[in-house]
Protein backbone atom coordinates (compact mmCIF):
# COMPACT_ATOMS: atom_id res chain seq x y z
CA UNK A 1 0.00 0.00 0.00
CA UNK A 2 2.86 2.34 0.84
CA UNK A 3 4.55 1.67 -2.53
CA UNK A 4 1.26 2.34 -4.32
CA UNK A 5 0.90 5.69 -2.53
CA UNK A 6 4.46 6.70 -3.43
CA UNK A 7 3.87 5.71 -7.06
CA UNK A 8 0.71 7.80 -7.21
CA UNK A 9 2.52 10.79 -5.69
CA UNK A 10 5.34 10.46 -8.22
CA UNK A 11 2.90 10.19 -11.12
CA UNK A 12 1.00 13.27 -9.92
CA UNK A 13 4.25 15.21 -9.56
CA UNK A 14 5.32 14.26 -13.07
CA UNK A 15 1.99 15.22 -14.59
CA UNK A 16 2.03 18.63 -12.90
CA UNK A 17 5.59 19.40 -13.99
CA UNK A 18 6.19 22.02 -16.64
CA UNK A 19 8.94 21.75 -19.23
CA UNK A 20 11.60 24.39 -19.80
CA UNK A 21 10.32 25.13 -23.32
CA UNK A 22 6.83 25.72 -21.91
CA UNK A 23 8.24 28.12 -19.31
CA UNK A 24 10.08 30.05 -22.04
CA UNK A 25 7.05 30.23 -24.35
CA UNK A 26 4.79 31.42 -21.56
CA UNK A 27 7.29 33.97 -20.25
CA UNK A 28 7.71 35.53 -23.70
CA UNK A 29 3.99 36.29 -23.61
CA UNK A 30 3.63 37.39 -19.98
CA UNK A 31 6.83 39.32 -19.23
CA UNK A 32 6.16 42.93 -18.08
CA UNK A 33 9.66 44.01 -19.18
CA UNK A 34 8.92 42.90 -22.75
CA UNK A 35 5.53 44.57 -22.63
CA UNK A 36 7.18 47.92 -21.86
CA UNK A 37 9.21 47.66 -25.09
CA UNK A 38 6.06 46.70 -27.01
CA UNK A 39 4.46 49.87 -25.63
CA UNK A 40 7.38 51.93 -26.97
CA UNK A 41 6.95 50.33 -30.41
CA UNK A 42 3.25 51.23 -30.34
CA UNK A 43 4.06 54.80 -29.30
CA UNK A 44 6.55 55.08 -32.16
CA UNK A 45 3.79 54.21 -34.64
CA UNK A 46 1.99 57.39 -33.60
CA UNK A 47 5.24 59.33 -33.90
CA UNK A 48 5.53 58.04 -37.47
CA UNK A 49 2.06 59.36 -38.28
CA UNK A 50 2.95 62.74 -36.78
CA UNK A 51 6.21 62.97 -38.78
CA UNK A 52 4.31 62.76 -42.08
CA UNK A 53 1.79 65.46 -41.22
CA UNK A 54 1.92 69.14 -42.15
CA UNK A 55 2.50 71.59 -39.33
CA UNK A 56 -0.60 73.31 -38.00
CA UNK A 57 -1.49 76.53 -39.84
CA UNK A 58 -1.14 79.84 -38.01
CA UNK A 59 -4.16 82.11 -37.79
CA UNK A 60 -3.78 85.72 -36.68
CA UNK A 61 -6.15 88.66 -36.26
CA UNK A 62 -4.81 92.23 -36.14
CA UNK A 63 -6.47 95.64 -35.86
CA UNK A 64 -4.85 99.05 -35.92
CA UNK A 65 -5.88 102.19 -33.99
CA UNK A 66 -6.35 104.49 -36.98
CA UNK A 67 -9.72 106.22 -37.11
CA UNK A 68 -12.27 104.27 -39.15
CA UNK A 69 -12.73 107.23 -41.51
CA UNK A 70 -9.18 106.75 -42.78
CA UNK A 71 -8.46 104.20 -45.56
CA UNK A 72 -5.67 102.65 -43.51
CA UNK A 73 -8.05 101.69 -40.70
CA UNK A 74 -8.54 97.94 -41.01
CA UNK A 75 -8.97 94.63 -39.26
CA UNK A 76 -6.91 91.88 -40.89
CA UNK A 77 -7.40 88.13 -40.60
CA UNK A 78 -4.29 86.24 -41.78
CA UNK A 79 -3.60 82.54 -42.22
CA UNK A 80 -0.14 81.04 -42.78
CA UNK A 81 0.68 77.48 -43.76
CA UNK A 82 4.19 76.02 -43.97
CA UNK A 83 4.84 73.70 -46.93
CA UNK A 84 7.97 71.58 -46.30
CA UNK A 85 10.48 71.25 -49.12
CA UNK A 86 9.65 68.36 -51.46
CA UNK A 87 10.43 64.98 -49.84
CA UNK A 88 11.22 66.39 -46.40
CA UNK A 89 8.17 64.86 -44.71
CA UNK A 90 8.97 61.42 -46.11
CA UNK A 91 12.58 61.66 -44.95
CA UNK A 92 11.46 62.66 -41.45
CA UNK A 93 9.12 59.68 -41.43
CA UNK A 94 12.03 57.44 -42.41
CA UNK A 95 13.65 58.32 -39.08
CA UNK A 96 10.62 56.96 -37.22
CA UNK A 97 10.64 53.84 -39.40
CA UNK A 98 14.29 53.31 -38.51
CA UNK A 99 13.49 53.87 -34.83
CA UNK A 100 10.80 51.21 -35.13
CA UNK A 101 13.42 48.75 -36.39
CA UNK A 102 15.75 49.69 -33.52
CA UNK A 103 13.01 49.07 -30.96
CA UNK A 104 12.10 45.72 -32.50
CA UNK A 105 15.73 44.61 -32.37
CA UNK A 106 15.90 45.75 -28.74
CA UNK A 107 12.81 43.65 -28.09
CA UNK A 108 14.51 40.62 -29.64
CA UNK A 109 17.64 41.32 -27.60
CA UNK A 110 15.59 41.55 -24.40
CA UNK A 111 13.90 38.25 -25.27
CA UNK A 112 17.28 36.56 -25.83
CA UNK A 113 18.60 37.83 -22.49
CA UNK A 114 15.45 36.76 -20.67
CA UNK A 115 15.56 33.28 -22.22
CA UNK A 116 19.22 32.93 -21.23
CA UNK A 117 18.43 33.93 -17.63
CA UNK A 118 15.53 31.48 -17.48
CA UNK A 119 17.70 28.67 -18.87
CA UNK A 120 20.49 29.45 -16.42
CA UNK A 121 18.10 29.43 -13.46
CA UNK A 122 16.44 26.23 -14.71
CA UNK A 123 19.84 24.56 -14.99
CA UNK A 124 20.63 25.64 -11.43
CA UNK A 125 17.41 23.98 -10.29
CA UNK A 126 18.39 20.79 -12.12
CA UNK A 127 21.84 20.89 -10.48
CA UNK A 128 20.45 21.44 -6.98
CA UNK A 129 17.84 18.68 -7.40
CA UNK A 130 20.47 16.24 -8.63
CA UNK A 131 22.75 17.13 -5.71
CA UNK A 132 19.80 16.70 -3.35
CA UNK A 133 19.06 13.30 -4.87
CA UNK A 134 22.57 11.92 -4.41
CA UNK A 135 22.84 13.38 -0.90
CA UNK A 136 19.63 11.54 -0.07
CA UNK A 137 21.07 8.34 -1.54
CA UNK A 138 24.27 8.72 0.46
CA UNK A 139 22.33 9.31 3.68
CA UNK A 140 20.46 6.04 3.12
CA UNK A 141 23.70 4.25 2.23
CA UNK A 142 25.56 5.58 5.26
CA UNK A 143 22.75 4.57 7.63
CA UNK A 144 22.69 1.04 6.20
CA UNK A 145 26.44 0.64 6.52
CA UNK A 146 26.42 1.91 10.13
CA UNK A 147 23.77 -0.69 10.92
CA UNK A 148 25.75 -3.35 9.06
CA UNK A 149 28.97 -2.41 10.86
CA UNK A 150 27.27 -2.56 14.25
CA UNK A 151 25.69 -5.93 13.43
CA UNK A 152 28.88 -7.67 12.28
CA UNK A 153 31.45 -6.29 14.68
CA UNK A 154 31.95 -6.12 18.41
CA UNK A 155 32.19 -2.54 19.56
CA UNK A 156 35.61 -1.70 21.02
CA UNK A 157 36.96 1.83 21.43
CA UNK A 158 38.45 2.12 17.92
CA UNK A 159 35.33 0.75 16.31
CA UNK A 160 33.18 3.05 18.40
CA UNK A 161 35.18 6.03 17.09
CA UNK A 162 34.56 4.77 13.55
CA UNK A 163 30.83 4.68 14.18
CA UNK A 164 30.97 8.21 15.61
CA UNK A 165 32.88 9.34 12.50
CA UNK A 166 30.17 7.84 10.32
CA UNK A 167 27.42 9.47 12.38
CA UNK A 168 29.14 12.87 12.15
CA UNK A 169 29.40 12.41 8.39
CA UNK A 170 25.73 11.53 8.36
CA UNK A 171 24.94 14.76 10.20
CA UNK A 172 26.97 16.69 7.64
CA UNK A 173 24.95 15.09 4.85
CA UNK A 174 21.71 16.03 6.59
CA UNK A 175 22.92 19.64 6.87
CA UNK A 176 23.79 19.68 3.15
CA UNK A 177 20.36 18.28 2.35
CA UNK A 178 18.64 21.00 4.36
CA UNK A 179 20.71 23.73 2.69
CA UNK A 180 19.97 22.30 -0.76
CA UNK A 181 16.26 22.20 0.02
CA UNK A 182 16.35 25.93 0.85
CA UNK A 183 18.34 26.70 -2.30
CA UNK A 184 15.87 24.77 -4.46
CA UNK A 185 12.99 26.75 -2.96
CA UNK A 186 14.82 30.03 -3.58
CA UNK A 187 15.72 29.02 -7.15
CA UNK A 188 12.09 28.30 -7.95
CA UNK A 189 11.19 31.74 -6.59
CA UNK A 190 13.81 33.35 -8.87
CA UNK A 191 12.60 31.33 -11.86
CA UNK A 192 9.01 32.36 -11.16
CA UNK A 193 10.08 36.00 -11.12
CA UNK A 194 11.95 35.67 -14.42
CA UNK A 195 9.08 33.79 -16.06
CA UNK A 196 6.43 36.18 -14.66
CA UNK A 197 4.30 33.28 -13.39
CA UNK A 198 4.51 30.77 -10.57
CA UNK A 199 6.70 27.75 -11.41
CA UNK A 200 6.49 25.00 -8.79
CA UNK A 201 7.77 21.89 -10.53
CA UNK A 202 10.14 22.08 -13.47
CA UNK A 203 10.93 19.15 -15.72
CA UNK A 204 14.40 19.47 -17.21
CA UNK A 205 17.01 16.88 -18.15
CA UNK A 206 20.61 17.86 -18.79
CA UNK A 207 23.59 16.02 -20.19
CA UNK A 208 27.00 16.71 -21.65
CA UNK A 209 26.65 16.79 -25.41
CA UNK A 210 29.48 16.69 -27.90
CA UNK A 211 32.82 18.38 -27.39
CA UNK A 212 32.45 22.11 -28.19
CA UNK A 213 34.21 23.48 -31.29
CA UNK A 214 34.87 27.23 -31.33
CA UNK A 215 34.59 27.61 -35.12
CA UNK A 216 31.11 26.10 -35.10
CA UNK A 217 29.84 28.97 -32.94
CA UNK A 218 31.36 31.86 -34.89
CA UNK A 219 28.86 31.87 -37.82
CA UNK A 220 25.95 32.21 -35.37
CA UNK A 221 27.23 35.61 -34.22
CA UNK A 222 25.84 37.27 -37.37
CA UNK A 223 22.50 37.20 -35.55
CA UNK A 224 23.87 38.78 -32.40
CA UNK A 225 21.18 41.17 -31.07
CA UNK A 226 23.64 43.91 -30.10
CA UNK A 227 25.18 43.95 -33.58
CA UNK A 228 21.75 44.03 -35.19
CA UNK A 229 20.77 46.93 -32.94
CA UNK A 230 23.88 48.84 -34.03
CA UNK A 231 22.97 48.17 -37.69
CA UNK A 232 19.51 49.64 -37.15
CA UNK A 233 20.88 52.57 -35.16
CA UNK A 234 23.27 53.33 -38.02
CA UNK A 235 20.35 53.21 -40.44
CA UNK A 236 18.53 55.69 -38.22
CA UNK A 237 21.53 58.03 -38.12
CA UNK A 238 21.80 57.88 -41.92
CA UNK A 239 18.14 58.85 -42.13
CA UNK A 240 18.92 61.81 -39.88
CA UNK A 241 21.77 62.80 -42.21
CA UNK A 242 19.36 62.86 -45.15
CA UNK A 243 17.00 65.11 -43.21
CA UNK A 244 19.88 67.39 -42.16
CA UNK A 245 21.02 67.60 -45.77
CA UNK A 246 17.58 68.53 -47.12
CA UNK A 247 17.14 71.11 -44.35
CA UNK A 248 19.53 73.29 -46.36
CA UNK A 249 16.60 73.83 -48.71
CA UNK A 250 14.11 76.28 -47.17
CA UNK A 251 10.48 75.52 -46.53
CA UNK A 252 7.83 77.63 -48.22
CA UNK A 253 5.23 79.56 -46.23
CA UNK A 254 1.95 80.46 -47.95
CA UNK A 255 0.23 83.53 -46.52
CA UNK A 256 -3.31 84.70 -47.19
CA UNK A 257 -5.19 87.54 -45.51
CA UNK A 258 -8.50 89.35 -45.57
CA UNK A 259 -8.63 93.04 -44.61
CA UNK A 260 -11.88 94.52 -43.37
CA UNK A 261 -12.32 98.34 -43.63
CA UNK A 262 -15.45 99.90 -42.18
CA UNK A 263 -15.83 102.78 -44.65
CA UNK A 264 -13.85 101.47 -47.60
CA UNK A 265 -13.65 98.37 -49.74
CA UNK A 266 -12.38 95.21 -48.16
CA UNK A 267 -9.59 93.30 -49.86
CA UNK A 268 -7.52 90.10 -49.89
CA UNK A 269 -3.76 89.84 -49.80
CA UNK A 270 -1.50 86.90 -50.64
CA UNK A 271 2.16 86.27 -50.01
CA UNK A 272 5.06 83.86 -49.77
CA UNK A 273 7.76 83.56 -47.11
CA UNK A 274 11.05 81.69 -47.08
CA UNK A 275 13.62 81.09 -44.36
CA UNK A 276 17.09 82.07 -45.53
CA UNK A 277 19.89 79.67 -44.42
CA UNK A 278 22.46 82.43 -44.16
CA UNK A 279 24.40 81.58 -40.99
CA UNK A 280 25.52 78.00 -41.61
CA UNK A 281 23.34 76.51 -38.86
CA UNK A 282 22.06 73.75 -41.12
CA UNK A 283 25.58 72.78 -42.19
CA UNK A 284 26.69 72.58 -38.56
CA UNK A 285 23.70 70.41 -37.66
CA UNK A 286 24.46 68.12 -40.61
CA UNK A 287 28.05 67.66 -39.43
CA UNK A 288 26.75 66.91 -35.94
CA UNK A 289 24.57 64.01 -37.14
CA UNK A 290 27.37 62.74 -39.38
CA UNK A 291 29.62 62.61 -36.33
CA UNK A 292 26.91 60.70 -34.46
CA UNK A 293 26.76 58.18 -37.32
CA UNK A 294 30.54 57.68 -37.13
CA UNK A 295 30.20 57.11 -33.39
CA UNK A 296 27.70 54.30 -34.03
CA UNK A 297 30.12 52.75 -36.55
CA UNK A 298 32.87 52.78 -33.90
CA UNK A 299 30.49 51.33 -31.30
CA UNK A 300 29.60 48.52 -33.68
CA UNK A 301 33.26 47.61 -34.18
CA UNK A 302 33.81 47.68 -30.42
CA UNK A 303 30.73 45.47 -29.96
CA UNK A 304 32.17 42.94 -32.45
CA UNK A 305 35.38 42.71 -30.42
CA UNK A 306 33.49 42.37 -27.13
CA UNK A 307 31.21 39.65 -28.50
CA UNK A 308 34.17 37.70 -29.87
CA UNK A 309 35.83 37.86 -26.45
CA UNK A 310 32.63 36.75 -24.68
CA UNK A 311 32.28 33.81 -27.05
CA UNK A 312 35.82 32.65 -26.26
CA UNK A 313 35.13 32.93 -22.51
CA UNK A 314 31.94 30.85 -22.69
CA UNK A 315 33.59 28.38 -25.07
CA UNK A 316 36.44 27.90 -22.58
CA UNK A 317 33.89 27.28 -19.82
CA UNK A 318 32.09 24.69 -21.96
CA UNK A 319 35.33 22.96 -22.90
CA UNK A 320 36.53 22.88 -19.29
CA UNK A 321 33.21 21.43 -18.10
CA UNK A 322 33.34 18.83 -20.87
CA UNK A 323 36.85 17.78 -19.90
CA UNK A 324 36.11 17.70 -16.16
CA UNK A 325 33.03 15.57 -16.73
CA UNK A 326 34.93 13.00 -18.79
CA UNK A 327 37.90 12.92 -16.38
CA UNK A 328 35.47 12.07 -13.59
CA UNK A 329 33.29 9.64 -15.54
CA UNK A 330 36.00 7.89 -17.59
CA UNK A 331 38.93 7.88 -15.16
CA UNK A 332 38.22 8.84 -11.56
CA UNK A 333 34.89 7.13 -10.84
CA UNK A 334 35.90 3.69 -12.21
CA UNK A 335 38.99 3.79 -9.98
CA UNK A 336 37.14 4.90 -6.90
CA UNK A 337 34.38 2.37 -7.59
CA UNK A 338 36.91 -0.42 -7.08
CA UNK A 339 38.15 1.22 -3.87
CA UNK A 340 34.56 1.60 -2.75
CA UNK A 341 33.83 -2.09 -3.37
CA UNK A 342 36.88 -3.12 -1.31
CA UNK A 343 35.97 -0.75 1.54
CA UNK A 344 32.32 -1.77 1.44
CA UNK A 345 33.09 -5.49 1.56
CA UNK A 346 35.47 -4.98 4.46
CA UNK A 347 32.70 -3.43 6.55
CA UNK A 348 30.90 -6.78 6.81
CA UNK A 349 34.05 -8.34 8.26
CA UNK A 350 34.67 -5.54 10.74
CA UNK A 351 37.00 -3.49 8.58
CA UNK A 352 38.02 0.11 9.23
CA UNK A 353 34.90 2.32 8.98
CA UNK A 354 37.12 5.41 8.76
CA UNK A 355 38.52 4.31 5.42
CA UNK A 356 35.08 3.45 4.16
CA UNK A 357 33.70 6.89 5.06
CA UNK A 358 36.68 8.59 3.41
CA UNK A 359 36.17 6.64 0.18
CA UNK A 360 32.43 7.24 0.36
CA UNK A 361 32.87 11.00 0.60
CA UNK A 362 35.55 11.01 -2.11
CA UNK A 363 33.03 9.33 -4.40
CA UNK A 364 30.34 11.81 -3.35
CA UNK A 365 32.65 14.78 -4.07
CA UNK A 366 33.41 13.44 -7.54
CA UNK A 367 29.73 12.89 -8.34
CA UNK A 368 28.96 16.42 -7.13
CA UNK A 369 31.67 17.81 -9.40
CA UNK A 370 30.28 15.76 -12.27
CA UNK A 371 26.81 17.26 -11.76
CA UNK A 372 28.34 20.72 -11.48
CA UNK A 373 30.21 20.17 -14.77
CA UNK A 374 27.00 19.19 -16.59
CA UNK A 375 25.25 22.28 -15.24
CA UNK A 376 28.12 24.64 -16.10
CA UNK A 377 28.43 23.15 -19.60
CA UNK A 378 24.78 23.90 -20.32
CA UNK A 379 24.88 27.33 -18.65
CA UNK A 380 27.82 28.35 -20.87
CA UNK A 381 25.95 27.00 -23.88
CA UNK A 382 22.94 29.13 -22.89
CA UNK A 383 25.21 32.20 -22.83
CA UNK A 384 26.46 31.39 -26.34
CA UNK A 385 22.86 30.91 -27.50
CA UNK A 386 22.07 34.38 -26.16
CA UNK A 387 25.01 35.81 -28.13
CA UNK A 388 23.44 34.17 -31.21
CA UNK A 389 20.08 35.79 -30.42
CA UNK A 390 18.24 32.53 -29.80
CA UNK A 391 14.87 32.77 -28.03
CA UNK A 392 14.05 29.09 -27.60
Amino acid sequence: MKNLTLSLLFATSTLSAITLSEVIDKSLINSPSLESINAKIKANEYASDVANQFENPELSLTKNTIDSSAPMSQTVLTIKQKLPYYGKRDLKQNITFAEDEVLKEKLNAAKAVMVQKIKTQAYSIWELKELYKIIDEYITLTKKNIELYEAYTSVDDNQHIGIMKAELSLADLEIQKSLLNAKIYASYAKLSYLAAFDVKNLEVNLKIAQKPILNSFIPTLVNNPELLIKDKELKKENAKIEVADINNYPDLNLIAGYAYRENFDNYFNFGLALSLPMYGTEDALEEEVRAAALEVVSQKEDTKIAISAELKIYYAQMLSSYEIYHIIQDDALPQIAHMFELSNSSISTGGDLFKYIDVLFDKLALEQKSINAVSNYNKANAQISQLAGEIK
